[in-house]
């Protein structure tokens, strides 16, 4: 098991694969996101299975993905040869208007670059989280593999290939360019090395026409680029959904227990991919996103989860997998996500930001307008019965309830925006009735969520302790970066908070614990806060630092070690990317291109 995750990922917005460095698929899930596993070597290098190459020769190996698409290559120069596996999952238009080619198939197409170069093709499937053995067998010239016992799951392997010499673990000597398609379906026309050389060719056309669509960035160009693909592949094409990460229980430090299953929609990501995704010029993936909320939203009750399952789920039951050994043994290893039950205050704020980008961005009907202002209405009536009482917070304390700063200024957020919409639609009479809320709400966090011990907003009322998601206040407009609080409680935060170049979430004891890792979104949040500080310089320096810690493919996770800068937590994590592409366009809002620079000059 490698010791930092040093994995690239390829999918098509139904599913995907982590693929090791030295071109092992170590983590997939069939059909979908948040199917069970096929590979899961990931969370146990012994059982979970994984499909990789191994070359007979001495042999050096180097990966990166193919310019603006999600096609991963892994070169291996041996001294026998050269040749490239090239790996991607199928997404491409078909002949019907807007609809898109997305099967749950993994490809790796093998090229041929010289000589003649020999290798192992290792194939071990292990299906359902490797809860039961996986048979693999010929028949009807692929090879079928299904569970042995227990429920019955299948896949089907086709290639150029001897399949012989798979399924005997036999070297084959690679002589011209070849295949393998892994599929949960098996196929109904007959598959060759020529049909998957033109769905490579086809996906990497749909990738370049996307990327050509994205808005570019006189500086940070490149990791935006890489961010962005990666939230595209984030999302589910059925419902709109963004993951938060592709995989459960990667543990936030290494041999603890704390160990989650990410696979799911967090509605508190939402109103930053809206807003993230309209400024690099997708707003399909921000109206599908939106219309999935919007989806989700109860009728006029108060029932709204902070999560949802990729196709709109609300049973997120969390259960074990005693028998695997988690990763680099961590357990335990955990499917579903309990925290679907609970209330989080903050997830009103979030909503109504959300509803609130729509109307300012998008036109919309008459009779999309009056749903979403019956959501409104009824949101601030949620609100009204709820914002004095306390939550589990922004980071989803299981034990235990407080009054959290963060969860008080999104309630404050909510009636916020709901008057703004309320302005914007000419609805008067609601205008007067919540300005007093909203003033009420801002007067009890000013006076109760305020220490004059440490001159700093803190985690909670009647507590000392810091937390870096009150660094957020000022974007939702709490606050003006100028405001004497607002920069007390930034350098408070960043004096207690900040270990070695990076941010802890907070110090305080929670469930499991005093954290130990870096939470990679909070450091971005304090770039964020020390650049509008007009500290800018330090913003910019602590950036592209923290941009050196990711994996060889420019890919974060959610947690850093603080010492040894390995990455921690589930992989790839969407809040990761969304921060780093709001952090580099708020850190390039002030640059000049060349061109203007010379007109400067010469005037």
């Amino acid at each position: 098991m490698m010791d930092n995750l040093n994995f690239g990922v390829v999918g098509n917005c139904r599913t995907a694969a982590l693929v090791s460095e030295t071109g092992s698929i170590e983590w997939l899930c069939l059909p979908l996101f948040d199917s069970p596993s096929v590979f899961a070597k990931l969370l146990d290098a012994n059982r979970g299975g994984y499909f990789s190459v191994v070359p007979v020769m001495k042999h050096e190996i180097s990966q990166e993905y193919l310019k603006n698409t999600n096609i991963l290559c892994t070169r291996f120069d041996c001294s026998d040869g050269v040749f490239e596996i090239h790996d991607f999952m199928p997404r491409y238009k078909t002949d019907n208007p807007g609809e898109r080619y997305s099967p749950p198939d993994l490809i790796r197409y093998f090229k041929h670059i010289s000589g003649k170069p020999k290798f192992f093709i290792h194939y071990f499937p292990m299906l359902e989280y490797a809860q039961y053995e996986t048979e693999c067998y010929f028949d009807n010239g692929y090879i079928k593999s299904n569970t042995a016992n227990g429920t019955y799951d299948s896949i089907y392997l086709y290639s150029d290939f001897d399949k012989s010499k798979i399924i005997n673990r036999e070297p084959i000597c690679l002589e011209e360019d070849n295949y393998c398609l892994l599929s949960y379906n098996q196929k109904l026309l007959v598959q060759s090395t020529e049909r998957a050389y033109l769905k490579l060719k086809r996906t990497e056309v749909y990738w370049l026409d996307w990327m050509q669509r994205t808005t570019t960035f006189l500086k940070y160009n490149k990791e935006i680029s890489r961010s962005a693909l990666l939230l595209k592949l984030l999302s589910f094409h059925k419902t709109g959904a963004v993951l938060a990460a592709l995989t459960t229980s990667l543990p936030e430090v290494i041999g603890e227990s704390r160990n989650w299953d990410y696979r799911f929609c967090w509605i508190r990501d939402a109103s930053m991919v809206v807003k993230v995704m309209k400024q690099l010029g997708h707003n399909s993936i921000s109206r599908r996103y939106l219309n999935f909320i919007i989806d989700r939203m109860p009728d006029k009750d108060e029932k709204m989860q902070i999560m949802y399952g990729i196709n709109g789920e609300k049973a997120l039951k969390e259960y074990e997998l005693p028998y695997l050994a988690g990763y680099m043994g961590s357990k335990p290893v955990r499917v579903g996500n309990a925290a679907y039950e609970q209330k989080q205050n903050d997830i009103y704020g979030i909503l109504l930001d959300v509803i609130y980008q729509h109307f300012k961005i998008y036109e919309t009907s008459l009779e999309h307008s009056e749903e979403l202002w019956t959501i409104v209405r009824n949101v601030i009536k949620v609100v009204e019965r709820n914002w004095q009482l306390p939550d589990k917070g922004i980071w989803e304390f299981r034990n235990e309830l407080k009054h959290f700063t963060f969860s008080k200024v999104l309630c404050w957020t909510a009636v916020d925006r709901a008057l703004k919409i309320a302005s914007l639609l000419g609805q008067v009479k609601y205008v007067r009735e919540w300005e007093g809320l909203r003033d009420q709400i801002k007067q009890d966090i000013w006076e109760k969520a305020w220490s004059e011990k440490k001159k700093a907003f803190t985690q909670a009322y009647d507590s000392e302790e810091l937390d870096s998601s009150v660094l957020l206040i000022e974007s939702y407009g709490f606050v003006k970066a100028s405001n004497p609080r607002y920069i007390s409680t930034v350098n408070a935060i960043q004096n207690e908070l900040e270990n070695n170049g990076l941010m802890y979430r907070y110090k305080n004891k929670d469930d499991f614990g005093i954290p130990k890792s870096a939470f990679i979104v909070c450091s971005f949040w304090l770039i964020n806060a020390l650049y509008k500080l007009g500290r800018k310089r330090e913003a910019k320096m602590k950036f592209e630092e923290l941009l050196s810690h990711s994996n060889h493919l420019g890919l974060f996770s959610e947690d850093l070690d603080f010492n040894s800068k390995r990455l921690l937590g589930n992989f790839p994590q969407a809040y990761s990317h969304l921060a780093l592409i709001e952090t580099a366009i708020i850190l390039t809002s002030g640059e000049k291109s060349d061109d203007e620079k010379f007109l400067d000059l010469i005037h």
